[in-house]
Parts: structure tokens; sequence; C-alpha cells
């Protein structure tokens, strides 16, 4: 007796979804851009809810270079750089809790300054054949540090706090891309998930010395995180 044995044949379908990627970012193009901010507060006799008779000024400073190349179609890499300053001085005020109850603040000082370095890398995605607006995904290192002084009081009641900290974060920043021409471009990204550590070394009155670490990992988008720069593609 013979037994045959059929095989069924299966042809094999190829899948596609459809989705259509241009060069949206050509190799070899390098990307720059800076941004700069300054803001400035003088307070006399402001009151702000609870704390009355504020006087006393305020200004910060802060500096961003980034210099990026494409070193292949939609992919990108490169670094940015951070430096800010800030100060607050201020001379009196007072917190009112209730109409018997109050506290006052005089001879305060905060001077503070940081720095960071960071490493990034990007994956831009067109929107359709659109060569003018897009989106992309930056995946970010970035290793700082900072500085900061804080005193109080005059004289002999004169006391203060010195802190210097160093830090490391990973973050997924994405993002969208509009150009203005072919030169430049209005660049939008918010923080989506990243994780951070912080350590901080702070000595009081020159005598009194402690330290703390901080680590802290988000998974939610920060809307306190939003980013807008202008970026020169060349």
């Amino acid at each position: 007796m013979a037994i045959a044995s059929l095989t069924p044949a299966w042809g094999q379908v190829e899948f596609k979804r459809g989705l259509e990627q241009i060069s949206f970012i050509p190799k070899g193009q390098w990307i720059t851009g800076v941004s700069v901010s300054y803001s400035q507060s003088d307070q006399d006799k402001y009151q702000l809810f609870i704390i009355e008779n504020i006087t006393g000024d305020t200004y910060t400073f802060k500096v961003s270079p980034m210099l990026m190349y494409c070193f292949k179609d939609n992919l990108v890499a490169g670094g940015k750089m951070a430096y800010s300053r800030s100060r607050t001085r201020l001379d009196n005020a007072t917190v009112v809790l209730d109409s018997e109850t109050d506290y006052s603040l005089e001879n305060l000082y905060n001077i503070s300054h940081s720095y960071s370095a960071m490493g990034a890398f990007r994956n831009y995605i067109s929107l359709g054949r659109s060569r003018r607006f897009g989106f992309f995904n930056e995946v970010q290192l970035q290793l700082g540090g900072s500085e900061s002084k804080i005193c109080s009081g005059r004289g002999k009641d004169l006391t203060g706090t010195f802190e210097r900290s160093w830090n490391v974060n990973i973050g997924l920043a994405p993002g969208m891309v509009m150009f203005l021409n072919n030169y430049s471009a209005i660049e939008v990204n918010v923080g989506v998930l990243g994780f951070s550590y912080n350590y901080t070394k702070a000595t009081t009155d020159q005598i009194y010395i402690a330290d703390r670490n901080s680590k802290q990992a988000n998974f939610k988008i920060n809307l306190f995180s939003i980013m807008f720069g202008v970026a020169f593609y060349l």
C-alpha cells in the first residue's frame, strides 16, 4: 500500500504599512543655533498674597549654543552647552499669616550659576511628503554642575551657606520643526521620559558640612519643560 504525503504550499505575502519617508534632513548638513535669555525685575514695597512690603531686585541670564551634524539622511548627532547665572537680593519682606502673626525677612542675598554639556542624537520624520513640517525624536545625555551662595543678616548676625552640585540627566525629548526658509527653522520640543541624579554638598558658616543626593524618574509629559528655539541648517 502506498501512502502519499501532501504538503500544502504556502505563499508569502509582503505586507507594507504605506509609510513613506523622504530625505527631510540630507546627509552632510550642519545644524547650529543659540538661545539667549535675560530677565530682570525690581520690587518696591510690593505685595504678593500673604507676603507684603517686598523690596529688592533679581535678574537671570542664560545662554545655550548648539552644534549638530547630519551623518546620514534624517539622522543627526551633536551637542549643546548651557550657562546660566541668577541673583536675588531681598532687602525686606513680611509674611503676614493673620492680624496677630507675621514674620520679617531682611538682608537676604542669593547668587548662583550653573553649567552643563549635553550630547544629543536626533531622528527626523517628515510629515508626509512635506519638506517644511516634520517631527524629530531626540535622545539626550547631560552632565552639569552648579554653585550657589545664600546669605542673610548683617554684621555679627551674618550667616551663609555655600553649595556645590553635580548632576546627570538622561532624557527623551520629541519635538516638531517648521522651516521658515531653506536655512532657518523654529523648533519646539518637550521632555517625556527621563532619569536624573543630583548630588549637593553644602557648607554653612564655613563650619557645618552636609550633603544630599536625589534620584528622579519621569515617565510623563512635563509641560514645564517645553522649549522653543530657532535653528539654522547650513
